[in-house]
């Protein structure tokens, strides 16, 4: 079992910034791609950001030169730093993780951070 604990979340006004971390442990073999999703009461959950264990990236359109994504391989984080704050950011982000052991895929989620982005 893999235990994925968020932190960083909170208010902040349009414009600001803030950083999100989440930390995997416990049986940590074969974590590779790590990520970060969102979800508002208006909205399915989507994919925000990921990141694979060799730096390679994706974002989401609405996201993309607002938001980055990096993680520490050794300490088994990843980051999320957030600029440019938009009102409509607001929403719960989950962190999670996938592992892959014997060919097959295990995801693993976080509890969820709460991000508010109003003035």
């Amino acid at each position: 079992q893999v235990q994925v604990v968020e932190s960083g979340g909170g208010l902040v006004q349009p414009g600001g910034s803030l950083r999100l971390s989440c930390a995997a442990s416990g049986n940590i073999a074969g974590i590779n791609v790590m990520g970060w999703y969102r979800q508002s009461p208006e909205k399915q959950r989507e994919v925000v950001a990921e990141i694979g264990r060799d730096g390679t990236t994706n974002y989401a359109d609405s996201v993309k030169d607002r938001f980055t994504i990096s993680r520490d391989n050794a300490k088994n984080t990843v980051y999320l730093q957030m600029n440019s704050l938009k009102p409509e950011d607001t929403a719960v982000y989950y962190c999670n993780v996938k592992a892959t052991r014997w060919r097959i895929d295990y995801y693993y989620w976080g509890q969820g951070t709460q991000v508010t982005v109003s003035s």
